[in-house]
Formats: structure tokens, C-alpha cells, sequence
């Protein structure tokens, strides 16, 4: 009986911290809608771990970005972002299905996931951390607009390691890069920052490889096939 009784105990215990837990988060989720994020778990996750490295990262408004940029990560990273709800079912069988034949797991990722993973989590694919993802993304999807998910993945995804500088946001892979604002971007510069964003420590934007140039000319072509800028209109 009194073994019993300590499992409820525990077990009442457990609820009441996985629910405190998802209210916190919900709560934080709610904030992050209006106030812009001044970090993120990615961002200090990665200070963390690596004291001599220096963060680049500075907020700019929707506004202050190039329309160049969000059809540029779409392209690249999740052609259905204006139509999912967060999860790309889909996407995620697929992933599930060469993780159990013991590849690794990967390719599921909608742009709406990559944004809860950098604010709320960590860098990596262990099973955990997707699964995770998907209710995080789904709550996103649910307190945000559209708009807001693409100008907070804008600002948060990271975009090269450079001279023991990680870089994220937009507006600082530009100044880096380029040596120029976000919103000057053209769809060239645009395509060339979203092609290194499935691996950003392993591609370069300043010395692109072969790899990336080929990147960068299918992302290009994947824009003009989603119709150029028309296709992100709602999200200006």
C-alpha cells in the first residue's frame, strides 16, 4: 500500500511539473508574439559551450528585411510554409521511416519546427528533440501568424562561423557578408545565405564550395517557379 501510494504521489508530482512546464512555455510563446526575442536557446546554448566565441546578432523588424529573403528560405527550406500548420506529416513519415532503417534523422524540419528548436531548444537529432519540435511548432502556429514565424526565423537561424564569430539573424549575416543592411539584399545574396542554412557551421557564405553554388542556382529557380515575390506578399 504505502508503495502504492508514494507512485501516485509521484506520479501527481510528475503532472503538475509537465503541466507547469507547458504553461510556462505557452506563457513565454505569448510573449515572444509582440516582444521581439533578445536571445535565443541556440544562441545561448552556443555562448555557453564556447566562451572564446563571439555572437553576431541584431533585430530587425519584417519590415527591414529584403522580400528577397523570406521566398529565398522558403524555397530552400519548406515550400509548403504558407499551407501547413506547423508539421509537415508527409515529411516526417519519410524521416521516421530512414531512421528505423538506421540512417539519421532528418529532412523533416518545416521552417515553423527550425523556429521552436532555436528559441526553445538545442542543435542536434536525437529523437527526443523532434519530438519536442512538432507540438512547439504546432503552438507557434497557433499564437503567431505567419508573418511573425518567418521575421522571428529571420533573426534567430544562424548563418556561418566565421572567424570565431557565429553569426545569426539576417541583418548581421548581411552586415558580415555582404556589408550591407538586410533590406538591400538582393535575390542572388538572398539565395546564397538561405543555401548554407541546412548546415551553417559546415557551409560557407563567404567561400561558397560547389556544393552551395549548385544551392544557390536551384533555390533561385525554385522562387521563380513559386511565382517571385507574389508568393510572400501576405507576409510584408
Amino acid at each position: 500500500m504505502r508503495l502504492r501510494h508514494g507512485l501516485r504521489r509521484a506520479a501527481r508530482w510528475l503532472a503538475w511539473i509537465c503541466l507547469g512546464s507547458l504553461l510556462f512555455v505557452l506563457l513565454i510563446i505569448g510573449i515572444f508574439r509582440v516582444v521581439d526575442p533578445p536571445s535565443s536557446a541556440v544562441m545561448f546554448a552556443d555562448s555557453l559551450t564556447n566562451e572564446q566565441r563571439r555572437i553576431q546578432y541584431e533585430w530587425v523588424d519584417m519590415e527591414q528585411i529584403s522580400p528577397w529573403m523570406p521566398l529565398a528560405v522558403i524555397a530552400s527550406e519548406d515550400q509548403r510554409f504558407l499551407s501547413h500548420w506547423g508539421i509537415d506529416p508527409g515529411a516526417i513519415a519519410t524521416a521516421v521511416e530512414d531512421y528505423r532503417r538506421g540512417r539519421s534523422l532528418r529532412g523533416a524540419s518545416t521552417i515553423t519546427q527550425q523556429t521552436a528548436k532555436n528559441l526553445f531548444l538545442w542543435n542536434g537529432r536525437q529523437t527526443i528533440r523532434k519530438v519536442l519540435e512538432a507540438p512547439l511548432a504546432v503552438s507557434l502556429e497557433i499564437v503567431w501568424s505567419k508573418r511573425r514565424i518567418m521575421e522571428v526565423y529571420l533573426n534567430v537561424a544562424e548563418f556561418g562561423l566565421e572567424g570565431g564569430q557565429a553569426i545569426y539573424g539576417v541583418e548581421a549575416a548581411s552586415q558580415h557578408f555582404f556589408g550591407i543592411s538586410a533590406r538591400n539584399l538582393t535575390a542572388g545574396q538572398a539565395a546564397r545565405l538561405a543555401a548554407v542554412l541546412p548546415s551553417p557551421k559546415r557551409f560557407s557564405v563567404a567561400r561558397p564550395s560547389p556544393y552551395v553554388q549548385s544551392r544557390v542556382g536551384w533555390i533561385q529557380e525554385q522562387m521563380d517557379q513559386l511565382g517571385g515575390l507574389r508568393h510572400v506578399a501576405t507576409l510584408r
